[in-house]
């Protein structure tokens, strides 16, 4: 058992720390244990800490809590990651609200080169579940890894699909992995771990109680380079996903469906008023993302000289994976917004970026 494991998972349980006071109080002191075993002093220094965190933080004693989540964990074969370990996933830790811990059972890779959320209605017609399995066959074919929530209806048509097509598919639970909801997708939920994965910030034991379902849907969001919304009527998850992507600065797409059908209302608002991309193909995808889709051993890029600046807008690009608005870039980088759009032009001229819908730049 690793000590600074528990210690990380002892941090979550104490009341009001949250997950951004979490990655301060770790940032200023180094590790979780070093967090405990600092005086009151030392933490008050520490922005955001107040007398109260801090006496919570001196007189809370979740140790063997913890231990107990840890071993409940272990007794399931979940693996706990913590947003320090390496294989917890980049996209995520990049969402602003992201989880400091999550559990995970299965083999896949949680962090993909290619990664696409399918979301959609628990009600899917016979034209939403066909277009779902079209949209999985054309992104087998470019080995990208399919993300969904396990759900009745488009969720699970996703994951049956992407096990037919022997591709990588992670599930995102709202509860605890020893809790699959629906218990009818149990099977599913066992199929797909032995090349991918089932995932959770939910402890072990945890009931997939209705409130956990939003904040799940912020998992799926971050966790994809993009998100395809196949059938939603006006409100229900699917929805609160793409607005979630949508706030992470992620692609959303839509497929478009018959006006005046029930379960094309969301999906034909969110193009209609701009907030998605409509979805014909996967050429959509492979454009909008930028996808190299030519063979690893192409002739790398010779890349021009650079100033220091382009060169940070350059990381930064890269490093989201996703087109970017020039006011982000701006506060990103610390760059006045005047000066971007001249190194973004500059880019251009380069080759190494384009402008894309929604005034958003991606790399070429």
């Amino acid at each position: 058992m690793s000590e600074e494991l528990v210690f990380q998972i002892a941090l979550e349980l104490i009341p009001g720390v949250g997950n951004k006071g979490t990655k301060q109080l770790m940032s200023y002191c180094g590790s979780a244990a070093e967090v405990f075993r600092a005086s009151k002093i030392k933490l008050l220094k520490i922005p955001g800490v107040g007398e109260k965190m801090a006496d919570l933080i001196k007189q809370s004693s979740p140790f063997k809590e913890a231990e107990a989540i840890f071993n409940s964990a272990q007794k399931i074969g979940a693996e706990v990651l913590h947003y320090t370990h390496p294989n917890f996933p980049g996209r995520l830790k990049q969402a602003p609200d992201a989880p400091n811990i999550i559990y995970k059972k299965g083999a896949g890779d949680l962090n993909p080169k290619k990664s696409i959320a399918v979301v959609g209605t628990r009600k899917a017609t016979e034209y939403g579940k066909s277009i779902t399995d079209k949209i999985v066959t054309d992104l087998a074919s470019l080995n990208v890894t399919v993300i969904s929530g396990l759900a009745y209806g488009i969720d699970i048509q996703a994951h049956k699909a992407s096990l037919n097509e022997n591709t990588p598919t992670l599930a995102i639970l709202a509860g605890g992995l020893d809790r699959i909801y629906p218990s009818v997708h149990k099977k599913y939920a066992e199929q797909l771990q032995e090349t991918g994965a089932i995932i959770s910030e939910s402890v072990p034991g945890t009931k997939p109680d209705p409130h956990l379902f939003p904040a799940r849907n912020r998992i799926i969001a971050g966790m994809a380079d993009a998100t395809i919304v196949v059938e939603a009527a006006a409100k229900g998850g699917a929805l609160i996903t793409a607005n979630i992507a949508d706030s992470y600065n992620r692609l959303v797409f839509a497929v478009p469906g018959d006006v005046g059908h029930t379960f094309s209302e969301g999906t034909n608002k969110l193009i209609a008023t701009q907030r998605a991309l409509i979805y014909t193909g996967v050429e959509d995808l492979i454009y909008h993302l930028n996808w190299d889709i030519t063979q690893e051993d192409h002739t790398p890029k010779v890349m021009p000289e650079l100033t220091q600046e382009e060169q940070s807008i350059y990381e930064l690009l890269s490093e989201n994976r996703s087109p970017m608005e020039i006011d982000l870039i701006a506060m990103k980088t610390q760059i006045p917004i005047n000066q971007v759009a001249s190194h973004l032009l500059s880019l251009e001229f380069k080759n190494l970026v384009k402008s894309m819908p929604g005034k958003k730049f991606g790399l070429t």
